[in-house]
């Protein structure tokens, strides 16, 4: 069935009222700090948050990191009725592959990952939020996801 324009349209919708506030959204409820109350474990994938004492939410390299996969999400999102397939940037996505690989990236990781931003998403707009624009961020997020999980296993065994 694919991305459908109703879809897009809930989620362009949603992403309008998001982008003003997007950096606050994605480090305070994107919850990277919402994926580690989760899933604890996944500090450890994080490199510079290993040996780090700087409390999550002003940590800037996580802020940074946080910001540009919500922001590329919420993008990437935004075009998939239009092009009918995920595009980022074929640079992109072949820098996401391999940094997700190393780090030990699974499937159930991604998982914990969408359920967090469609909960950061439902607190961000909840006066627009129902099940069909859940329905659309979630295939819009499984595209991405696809998208670099296929990218994943061109990649040479390590």
């Amino acid at each position: 069935m694919g991305f459908t324009k109703e879809q897009e349209q809930l989620v362009l919708r949603s992403w309008n009222e998001m982008k003003k506030d997007s950096a606050s959204i994605a480090l305070k409820d994107v919850g990277y700090c919402r994926i580690f109350e989760i899933a604890p474990s996944a500090k450890e994938m994080f490199s510079f948050l290993r040996d780090s004492d700087v409390p999550l939410e002003k940590n800037p390299k996580l802020k940074a990191h946080a910001i540009t996969v919500f922001n590329t999400t919420c993008e990437t999102a935004i075009q998939l009725h239009e092009v009918g397939a995920v595009t980022l940037r074929e640079t992109t996505i072949k820098r996401l592959a391999p940094k997700h690989a190393m780090a030990g990236v699974k499937d159930a990781h991604f998982e914990v990952v969408k359920f967090a931003l469609l909960e950061t998403i439902k607190e961000a707009v909840p006066e627009i939020w129902s099940e069909e624009m859940k329905n659309a961020w979630a295939e819009a997020f499984d595209q991405v996801a696809a998208a670099i999980k296929e990218e994943m296993k061109l990649l040479p065994p390590s």
